[in-house]
C-alpha cells in the first residue's frame, strides 16, 4: 500500500490497488476565514497551499469522509470530483449532505462494508475532551475513523478527528493495525481545549500499539494549530520514538 499526506486531514491511499481520498479539503491558501471561536482566528485557511493539481489529488476510485466539518470536505472538492464517485460517511446525516451537493452513489460506513474486495470498518473517537464536548457539541458533532482490511495488505486504522480516548485505546486493541494514522496538530479552541491529538496524545496511542508504524497527519494547515512538526519531532527524538512515528511533509508518500 502506498500512502500520501496532501495536505491537513487530506490523504489519499492506494490499498488493495484501489485510490482512496480521504477528507478532501481543497480550496487554496487563504481562500476562507479562520475558524470562530478557536485560537488564532484571524489567521486565514488553509495556512498552507496544497502541494499537488487538485485534479490530480481528486483522481481516485472512492472517497471516505471521516466527517462534515469545513477544514475536511469543501467546494472546490465538490466541484472538482466526479459526482459518480463512490462515497462513503460516517451516517446519515452526512450522507444527505453529499447527496445534496449531487454524488450520486453514496454509501454509510458500518462495520463490515466492502469495496472492491476491501473491508471498511467504522471506528468512534472524540473531538475534544469532556468539557469541550459539552460546550460546544453542535459544533464539534460526531467524528468517526475507519479501519482498512485486505488479505494482501497490512491492517490500516485512520482514527480522524479524535483526541485520545477509551474508543481509540478499543479500536487499537481490536484490530491491531500495523498502520495508524493521526490527526495531530493539536487544534484547539478558546480556552486551550484540544479537540485532536497533540504530543500526548500520540505517545499513548505509541504505547498501545508497540508494533504499529504511526504517521503524523493533519499539521500545520489550518488557523489552530498549536503543535508544529518541528515542534513534534524533538518531542520524538527526546522519547526515541522516531524509529515508529511519521511526521510527513505535504506531498510526501509512504509505501508499506
Amino acid at each position: 500500500m502506498q500512502f500520501t499526506q496532501i495536505r491537513n486531514a487530506t490523504v489519499k491511499i492506494n490499498y488493495a490497488g484501489k485510490k482512496i481520498l480521504i477528507d478532501p479539503w481543497l480550496a487554496e491558501k487563504g481562500a476562507v476565514p479562520g475558524f470562530g471561536g478557536t485560537i488564532n482566528d484571524h489567521i486565514r485557511n488553509p495556512t498552507a497551499e496544497l502541494p499537488l493539481p487538485v485534479n490530480e489529488i481528486a483522481d481516485a476510485d472512492a472517497v471516505i469522509l471521516t466527517h462534515d466539518h469545513p477544514d475536511h470536505w469543501d467546494d472546490t472538492a465538490r466541484n472538482a470530483i466526479r459526482k459518480d464517485m463512490p462515497f462513503f460517511v460516517q451516517h446519515e446525516k452526512d450522507a444527505q449532505a453529499i447527496r445534496s451537493a449531487g454524488f450520486s452513489d453514496v454509501r454509510i460506513l458500518d462495520e463490515n462494508t466492502g469495496f472492491a474486495g476491501i473491508t471498511l470498518i467504522k471506528t468512534s473517537g472524540r473531538h475534544g475532551r469532556p468539557k469541550v464536548l459539552e460546550d460546544m457539541k453542535a459544533l464539534l458533532g460526531e467524528v468517526s475513523g475507519v479501519i482498512f482490511k485486505h488479505a494482501d495488505e497490512k491492517t490500516f486504522y485512520i482514527a480522524g478527528d479524535t483526541v485520545w480516548c477509551q474508543e481509540v485505546e478499543d479500536s487499537l486493541k481490536k484490530y491491531h493495525p500495523d498502520i495508524v494514522v493521526l490527526n495531530s496538530c493539536d487544534a484547539q479552541v478558546i480556552g486551550n481545549e484540544s479537540i485532536i491529538m497533540g504530543k500526548k496524545d500520540i505517545y499513548e496511542v505509541y504505547k498501545t500499539a508497540p508494533d504499529a508504524t504511526i504517521i503524523a497527519s493533519h499539521m500545520e494547515a489550518v488557523n489552530h494549530a498549536t503543535l508544529t512538526r518541528k515542534e513534534l519531532r524533538e518531542f520524538l527524538n527526546e522519547k526515541a520514538m522516531t524509529q515508529r512515528v511519521l511526521v510527513p511533509e505535504d506531498g510526501e508518500s509512504y509505501t508499506f
